[in-house]
């Protein structure tokens, strides 16, 4: 065995290949250059590979590319050492890196012919396109279903929020309606009492008559009180008739313009005078009125108190629970005022709960207004902010009579 090795490396009977060129520079020198230049290339090759594969560790099947590296590692070796042989005719070196680069071949060969079908089964780049929009599309899908599900959420929260609140002002007006009766029956006897001092003793000197009066005025202003407390608890007694908006408001105009004063304009965005609502005429200018007087204190240094009116056409989602769907009118008086808080704002219809100074107001002006919509089967609400102003919406039906060809749009 050492002999056949032995002999495999001695070359002292062999010429160089250069003899078989004998010795031609053209075809030496082309030999030389382009052994050099294949070797070279095939030298850098697995310099780029190992490279490659050293900075993309998620690369499928990444042996695969160590093995070419050496395959062609083993090549270029090969193509170097024909250089060599020209001149020294160390054959026995050549065929055994031969060898080894026939062995890596070998190898490389037998691996790649079973990761054929793998390699075929990956996405092509058209294939991870399409995944790509596909899968944005999905995202996109979700982002909308989220999207939409948070919207429901919040509009079922808000639901959630507008029953407790219509449950608690339901609770207020029922205990403020029956406090509101007895005391109301109470009165009916110190004012007919009272009514029968007077009768009954018409020579009551001053300081007696005097006092006497007081306790009158007294108990008229806890009887208007109290009608305020029935109107919130909606269990005053109402003559509706068949009004135009338009008309009442342009005819309550001067009135309520002479409450603002000068500071404060008045703009008037009135819709077709032919709608009419069926409500009680006295009810709805005190209530109109209440909310002037609102929106004057809410503008200490002046403003724009603004009143319109339009038609709509309630249908589902947009109409509050409480309202039937159909035609409506829409009443709104804004104003360029204070605003309020969200806290605020949630109260603004309780009885007795006011922001003014104590003496300015008995915070029974927008409960009366709420107690009086709601009896009239209508809805009111509430829009502010701090330092925006304020807008009470008064929405109530249209009277029963022929609307169907009245021009509509959507309550928002």
């Amino acid at each position: 065995m050492l002999d056949v090795i032995a002999r495999l490396f001695d070359s002292g009977d062999l010429a160089p290949h250069g003899i078989c060129l004998l010795w031609r520079p053209e075809l030496v020198w082309m030999h030389v250059v382009s052994d050099a230049v294949i070797g070279t290339a095939y030298f850098s090759i697995p310099l780029v590979l190992a490279s490659f594969v050293a900075r993309r560790p998620d690369v499928a099947f990444s042996w695969v590319f160590w093995c070419f590296a050496l395959f062609i590692l083993a090549c270029g070796t090969t193509h170097l050492f024909s250089i060599w042989t020209l001149w020294n005719p160390d054959y026995g070196s050549e065929a055994l890196i031969k060898a080894v680069t026939a062995a890596a071949s070998i190898a490389t060969a037998i691996a790649l012919w079973p990761l054929l079908p793998k390699a075929l089964a990956l996405p092509s780049p058209q294939q991870l396109q399409e995944a790509n929009v596909t899968l944005t599309k999905g995202l996109r899908d979700r982002d909308e279903a989220l999207a939409a599900l948070a919207a429901e959420t919040h509009q079922r929260l808000k639901a959630e929020e507008m029953l407790r609140q219509a449950q608690k002002m339901e609770a207020v007006g029922q205990l403020t309606g029956g406090v509101a009766h007895d005391f109301n029956n109470l009165l009916t006897v110190v004012v007919g009492n009272l009514e029968r001092i007077a009768r009954r003793n018409p020579d009551l000197d001053a300081d007696a008559r005097r006092s006497l009066q007081n306790a009158m005025a007294g108990a008229e202003r806890a009887a208007a009180l109290t009608q305020q407390l029935l109107a919130f608890a909606r269990k005053q007694p109402l003559r509706p008739a068949s009004i135009h908006p338009k008309e009442l408001i342009e005819n309550l105009s001067a009135l309520l313009r002479r409450t603002l004063g000068e500071q404060i304009a008045l703009d008037l965005d009135l819709a077709d005078g032919r709608v009419s609502i069926e409500v009680d005429r006295n009810q709805m200018e005190n209530a109109l009125l209440n909310l002037t007087v609102n929106a004057r204190d809410a503008m200490p240094e002046g403003g724009r108190l603004t009143i319109a009116t339009r038609l709509v056409a309630l249908a589902e989602p947009h109409w509050p629970a409480d309202l039937a769907p159909g035609p409506h009118v829409v009443i709104e008086v804004a104003d360029t005022g204070l605003g309020m808080d969200a806290a605020t704002a949630e109260r603004a219809f309780e009885p007795f709960y006011t922001t003014k100074p104590v003496g300015q107001g008995t915070g029974l002006g927008l409960s009366q207004v709420y107690g009086f919509v709601k009896q009239s089967k209508g809805h009111v609400e509430l829009r502010t902010e701090p330092g925006r102003g304020t807008a009470v919406r008064i929405v109530l039906p249209v009277a029963p009579v022929n609307h169907e060809s009245l021009p509509v749009c959507e309550l928002r």
